[in-house]
């Protein structure tokens, strides 16, 4: 039995260890190995851009009302337009009914870093 618990901590401290690295940014990979961003949603903006970027989430005005999923819808395809994938690629997980909402990025682009990069070239242009 010793053995299991072992194991156990291990694969906790394997995964302490991935955590602390990308606590300074709001891209992450979960636990299934898909890409999380984590968004702070801006409904009912004049038109869709990112406005900023930092720890706590990337800001994403929305030009879409928040009522009925149509700011949601418009975030997922805004989204998948910036980051250069298909639709069905990008999806809600978390938040359909809080400006605060968790992203997941499931095929496409592989790489943390890749997906900053494209991020922030949106919010400086």
């Amino acid at each position: 039995m010793s053995k299991n618990k072992g194991k156990g901590k291990a694969e906790k401290n394997n995964s302490a260890t991935a955590t602390p690295a990308a606590v300074d940014t709001p891209v992450t990979v979960d636990k299934n190995g898909h890409i999380a961003i984590k968004i702070l949603a801006k409904p009912g903006s004049k038109q869709n851009g990112i406005t900023d970027i930092g720890a706590e989430g990337v800001g994403v005005q929305i030009a879409a009302p928040p009522s009925e999923g149509e700011a949601n819808a418009e975030l997922v395809k805004f989204l998948s337009k910036v980051l250069g994938l298909r639709k069905s690629d990008v999806s809600l997980d978390k938040g359909s009914r809080s400006r605060n909402k968790i992203i997941l990025i499931s095929k496409g682009v592989s790489n943390v870093d890749t997906i900053n990069e494209m991020l922030r070239n949106e919010c400086d242009s």
